[in-house]
């Protein structure tokens, strides 16, 4: 770095040839290498393949992002009878933490004992971005013989301030470098959604996917309906409801790509997640070999409490307070068919 940081970058591999290389800038999963059907293996997430990429662009390509992932409404909320005022990144929001949100930081790094993992920690002073209160975080990636990559969150503070963390992935199944996801086949374990607002942000409704196109209780192309969404920014970016209880590991999502036979599920103890298809992807990035990202060239399956929670009651709390620790867990299985 400019400011003579260090940065690294760990691999971990597993027995069948899978790797996961993970770097201290952002704490971020910059190559995930899986097999197809046939046992070839590709590069499933997009990004770099020089660390000057990462620094330049903006994307947060499998970065985690936090102190609080996805949107606030016009960055500001109140605790405990004061208002706090963010950073503003989107528009009239704050978004993923803001200017400069954890994925632009230098996490500290381990490897874990007797797994193939790393940890990463950092900590966010009081007051960064606007945040109250010192967090110090942590954020484990472990890589199993069971084609699985699991990501362990854990978090505390001296003050109370909302935390929502997430890892910021866009997968292509295909391989990184190559087309759109429309053809990928997206099953949502989701009878809900939060509608948004034209600046994507909640209004606070609840409301059933039955007879949208966000209904995703059966495996379906992800390009088949996705010119039907109402109001849409190009693309899917909508934050899903899952039917599990939160706070317990269950099946958010599966995705399966036709032409080479890879399946993801994505298993977490989150309440939600943002189903996102690149659409703000417009040729300018030059990722890896090379390529020109462009629209829908990746999607991300971001778990997460809900956007704008620190200013809906009814959504679950993402108030973080001291003596307590937050505790996430999200797992990416990987499989063919």
């Amino acid at each position: 770095m400019q400011d003579s940081q260090r940065i690294d970058l760990y691999v971990l591999t597993n027995k069948n040839g899978v790797s996961a290389k993970i770097l201290t800038y952002g704490a971020t999963l910059v190559e995930l290498q899986v097999p197809d059907r046939l046992g070839e293996l590709n590069d499933i997430v997009l990004g770099f393949d020089r660390l000057d990429g990462f620094l330049k662009n903006d994307p947060t390509f499998g970065a985690i992002v936090g102190r609080v992932a996805n949107r606030i409404a016009k960055g500001k909320f109140t605790l405990d009878g004061k208002e706090y005022r963010l950073s503003i990144n989107d528009g009239p929001n704050h978004l993923h933490g803001g200017l400069k949100g954890f994925d632009k930081v230098v996490w500290l790094a381990e490897p874990v004992p007797d797994k193939d993992g790393v940890g990463l920690s950092y900590s966010s002073p009081d007051g960064e971005e606007g945040y109250p209160g010192n967090l110090s975080a942590k954020v484990v990636y472990v890589l199993t013989d069971d084609n699985e990559l699991r990501i362990e969150y854990t978090a505390q503070t001296d003050k109370p301030t909302p935390v929502n963390l997430s890892n910021h992935a866009y997968f292509n199944l295909v391989g990184a470098e190559n087309t759109n996801i429309l053809g990928h086949e997206l099953l949502l374990a989701a009878n809900r959604f939060t509608p948004s607002d034209d600046s994507l942000i909640p209004t606070g409704e609840i409301k059933p996917v039955e007879g949208t196109p966000l209904d995703f209780r059966r495996p379906t192309a992800i390009g088949a309906r996705i010119l039907q969404i109402p109001n849409s920014p190009g693309g899917y970016d909508h934050n899903f409801v899952l039917n599990s209880d939160s706070g317990k590991i269950a099946m958010a999502a599966r995705v399966y790509e036709p032409s080479t036979g890879r399946v993801m599920e994505v298993l977490t103890t989150e309440p939600g997640v943002q189903f996102y298809t690149g659409n703000f992807l417009d040729g300018s990035i030059k990722g890896k070999k090379g390529v020109s990202y462009r629209k829908h060239y990746g999607f991300c399956l971001e778990t997460q409490h809900f956007p704008d929670s620190v200013n809906h009651p009814n959504f679950p709390s993402t108030i973080l307070r001291p003596g307590k620790t937050y505790t996430q867990t999200t797992i990416h299985r990987f499989s063919v068919k």
